[in-house]
């Protein structure tokens, strides 16, 4: 687990700074506290962080192929590398190192743009074949790390894990993305692929980006997404063992580390079943943490000592009360740009009490996405059933206008407030999921916005964002289109991103 940083420049431009290099690769040095390393041409910069996990003394990186043609620069872990090592090695590649960050510069000599479609794990990367003078990078598919870049039509492009250290630029435009500030206050988080800055964009989960130095063009491609497969079985029974056979054989490839190794531990349902499976595949015991609370209502401690008891978990728990305010300030910085979950103060804590423990832990994250466990998608079904019952336009007009007449009881309980309700319902599918997903309604932020503000939208609204998204779902189960939305929006824009930022401030790398 890294941090990683660059520089590009067209042909046609001076020749890159390296003082801004290093000054924006020491920006994110909490991402990767064990060593730095730069590549450093005419016109391409490459700085790295490291964070040692694999291959601790001889995986160093920038890191290049046989005759230093192709370089790289590499966030996260690739999984399957032994087995794409073998590969390469029987396709006449040579190996210099142990690190999974190898595969990567002989992967694109041997499989060109396609040799992340062959990759499993998190990843952002950047790659440099002077051959070609191209630069390539690529995300992860679901978007577990991070990958912000700045382009500008003069031929300079700029990448980095974190917005930070993109803002070293001193002539970085930081104009308002005032869309940003409206899916801000909608949903509490900037959605991929914008950020709060007009000037500077994330690239998409399971995206690439090809930049040619020589001809000054930049092509996003993306090579992978959700499909709609119907997985049939024989029976329950089947399925829940072909389930648990995935699961080991997913939370195996997880444990290969070279430095200590352990779990987040909340209790509940996923990160549970995590820790279930390494105790099956380990004879040592599972160091694990947890985060408690005195208010009862909150604390969940009990369930996750259950588990401890149970797999004689190596346990910590850390107790955070709501007088814990000394991280507040710290969450600006942490995060770059406006992010709204309030869950990110405990999960600073819970890295940071984690990383005295071990270097890598494990989490669930990502669970509920892949098997419905948000109540949200009950609700949503519920409704889907009343708006197939229902002709669209008696549906509209009968539910628009209950809506408005309603009144609104936030204090009551919640089968009376029933307001929400009939305001969504006067939506299509897509439309009531995501108001489901907002933490303010359009009317709320109308108010909050300056009429000045709110003229500057131009009519936008938070909801194209995942009226785009809707788009790209494939088939038309409706249960199957919320987890689409989720997986795009949700997932990445703020669960993947919360305990990202929240594990590399205290240099511990999250693996979901």
């Amino acid at each position: 687990m890294c941090g990683i940083a660059g520089i590009i420049r067209s042909a046609g431009l001076s020749e890159t700074d390296r003082s801004l290099l290093e000054k924006m690769t020491d920006a994110i040095s909490h991402r990767g506290p064990d060593g730095s390393g730069y590549y450093v041409s005419r016109q391409v910069g490459l700085g790295h962080r490291r964070l040692a996990i694999i291959d601790i003394h001889e995986g160093q990186q920038p890191l290049y192929n046989e005759d230093d043609s192709v370089v790289v620069v590499f966030n996260g872990e690739i999984y399957n590398f032994a087995t794409l090592r073998k590969e390469l090695e029987a396709a006449g590649h040579t190996f210099k190192t142990n690190s999974d960050t190898e595969v990567i510069v002989h992967g694109w000599e041997q499989w060109g743009s396609d040799c992340v479609s062959r990759f499993q794990g998190m990843f952002a990367f950047v790659l440099h074949d002077t051959r070609n003078d191209v630069v390539f990078a690529a995300r992860d598919r679901i978007g577990i790390k991070p990958f912000y870049y700045a382009y500008n039509a003069n031929g300079e492009l700029l990448f980095a894990s974190e917005l930070k250290a993109i803002e070293c630029y001193d002539r970085l435009d930081r104009t308002l993305d005032v869309q940003a500030v409206e899916d801000y206050f909608a949903y509490g988080y900037i959605p991929d692929p914008k950020t709060i800055y007009t000037s500077v964009r994330k690239l998409e989960p399971g995206h690439a980006l090809l930049y040619s130095c020589e001809a000054n063009t930049l092509r996003i491609k993306q090579y992978w997404d959700l499909t709609d497969t119907e997985t049939q079985v024989a029976s329950k029974e089947d399925a829940a063992v072909e389930l648990m056979e995935r699961l080991e054989a997913s939370i195996s490839a997880h444990l290969v580390s070279d430095v200590p190794l352990g779990a987040f531990l909340s209790g509940g349902v996923d990160s549970s079943a995590v820790v279930a499976v390494m105790a099956g595949l380990r004879t040592d015991p599972i160091r694990t943490t947890s985060i408690g609370f005195n208010e009862a209502e909150f604390d969940e401690s009990e369930y996750a000592q259950r588990i401890v008891d149970r797999y004689g978990c190596d346990h910590t728990l850390e107790r955070v009360t709501s007088n814990d305010l000394c991280m507040l300030d710290s969450l600006a910085h942490v995060y770059d740009e406006p992010y709204a979950d309030s869950s990110a103060l405990p999960t600073l804590a819970l890295c940071k009490a984690t990383r005295q423990q071990v270097t890598v832990a494990l989490s669930g994250d990502g669970g509920d996405e892949l098997f419905a466990g948000y109540r949200g998608y009950r609700l949503h079904l519920n409704k889907e059933k009343i708006r197939r019952a229902v002709p669209a336009v008696i549906r509209r007009t009968l539910f628009h206008y209950l809506g408005l007449l309603y009144p609104r009881y936030d204090r009551l309980p919640a089968y009376l407030r029933a307001k929400t309700t009939f305001q969504t319902l006067a939506l299509d599918s897509c439309e009531s999921f995501a108001w489901g997903s907002m933490i303010t309604t359009p009317t709320d932020r109308k108010n909050i916005f300056t009429d000045r503000f709110y003229a500057d939208l131009q009519g936008y609204s938070a909801f194209e964002v995942a009226r785009a998204a809707a788009r790209k779902a494939p088939g038309t189960n409706p249960l199957k289109l919320a987890q689409y939305l989720d997986f795009k929006l949700y997932l990445p824009g703020d669960i993947l991103t919360k305990v990202d930022r929240a594990s590399m401030s205290a240099s511990l790398e999250s693996r979901a």
